[in-house]
């Protein structure tokens, strides 16, 4: 009778140590961005791209490196500054061009549980960019959450009809 108390306090110490909030196993909040044609049918990227960012200590970090051949591609959002700054890269044989992207956005902290790790889900209020690649970005949908399947941006590139 011993050993099946044992085994049976055991099985109920195991329930009561887990607890009842799953944390979410995708946990990383990224913007999409979908390439498109001027007439919204799905494109493809043709020529090679790097995305970069410029970090709070001025050093570069490359947040997507030398893709082609994409249809879409996602990129960290941070979220202590209310606008983000990114450089594509655009390469396609001895041609190149550099557009920045500025992304403005609203952090919102997100909380699930304090045995989750801390986030912020955003908001994204406008986007403004240069024109030597990109003809357009519009924006499909501002909520950025852990949801990777949402399509945040529209991406028109020059020469994609």
């Amino acid at each position: 009778m011993t050993r099946r108390l044992l085994i049976v306090m055991g099985v109920v110490l195991a329930f009561a140590a887990c607890t009842s909030i799953d944390c979410p196993v995708q946990n990383t909040v990224r913007t999409v961005y979908a390439i498109q044609r001027a007439n919204g049918t799905v494109d493809t990227l043709k020529d090679t791209l790097t995305v970069v960012s410029t970090r709070l200590n001025r050093k570069d970090t490359i947040l997507l490196s030398s893709v082609s051949g994409i249809r879409l591609f996602s990129l960290p959002i941070g979220y202590t500054n209310p606008e983000d700054t990114f450089r594509f890269v655009f390469r396609n044989g001895s041609y190149g061009a550099v557009d920045t992207v500025w992304v403005k956005k609203e952090n919102k902290p997100h909380f699930e549980s304090v045995d989750c790790g801390s986030s912020f889900f955003h908001e994204i209020t406008a986007v403004r960019y240069t024109n030597h690649a990109i003809d357009s970005i519009v924006i499909n949908n501002t909520s950025v959450t852990y949801d990777p399947d949402t399509e945040n941006f529209y991406l028109y590139l020059k020469g994609h009809n």
